[in-house]
């Protein structure tokens, strides 16, 4: 926990320190050629074509491997939720018999990615990742404010403010997000609260918990 805590922060000091510099380098964030590759501009006017080529192919890199980790992290969170029937198990329970890997939902996420490359850009991808983001953030403080604070039999004080503002917070952020964005994200709520509705009532397929399935 004490190293999930560490990270957040040093990410966070090291991201806000990045920001700041950048802008002593490129005050006027208006004239970028491209803003989606604003960094890349600010490293070529810090060290010439050298450094711009170089960000760039970090860039990539780092891009790469994250992409990697997410897409193989979606891939087992799907395949958790078809061992439980909320998703179709046949598909997204699947594991391939050679590389014990959910094959079925790493080539899903991998295609959906693929498409979504082609029809959004990077500012409304972001958009979208956050606007479940934010939701899960809001309800991790409010786990550790009711389990912290309500259900606590001492009663601290900053175990109630702390997960409070994270809950304020990441609230006004969400809001902030534009309305493409939450339409869709909302859209994409509301279709998965339909098909779970179908699914466990209408078809009366019923939820196996994954700790049980496992045991």
């Amino acid at each position: 926990m004490l190293a999930t805590v560490l990270t957040c922060l040093v990410t966070g000091l090291l991201a806000s320190t990045q920001v700041y510099v950048g802008q002593l380098v490129w005050p006027d964030f208006t004239s970028f050629p491209n803003i989606e590759t604003a960094f890349s501009h600010i490293a070529g006017r810090v060290g010439g074509n050298g450094l711009f080529y170089v960000f760039n192919a970090t860039l990539l890199l780092a891009s790469l491997g994250s992409g990697m980790g997410a897409q193989l992290g979606a891939a087992r969170l799907l395949y958790a939720m078809g061992r439980e029937n909320v998703l179709p198990k046949k598909f997204f329970g699947a594991i391939n018999a050679k590389h014990q890997l959910p094959q079925n939902n790493v080539i899903a996420v991998g295609v959906i990615a693929l498409a979504g490359a082609f029809l959004m850009d990077f500012a409304l991808g972001c958009e979208l990742l956050n606007f479940g983001a934010f939701i899960a953030f809001m309800g991790v403080n409010l786990a550790a404010f009711l389990n912290g604070f309500v259900r606590a039999a001492k009663k601290v004080w900053w175990k109630a403010v702390c997960p409070l503002s994270g809950i304020l917070f990441c609230g006004y952020l969400w809001l902030s997000l534009g309305t493409f964005a939450k339409i869709a994200g909302l859209i994409w709520v509301v279709g998965g609260l339909i098909l779970f509705i179908v699914r466990r009532y209408a078809l009366g397929i019923p939820v196996t918990p994954f700790l049980e399935t496992e045991a």
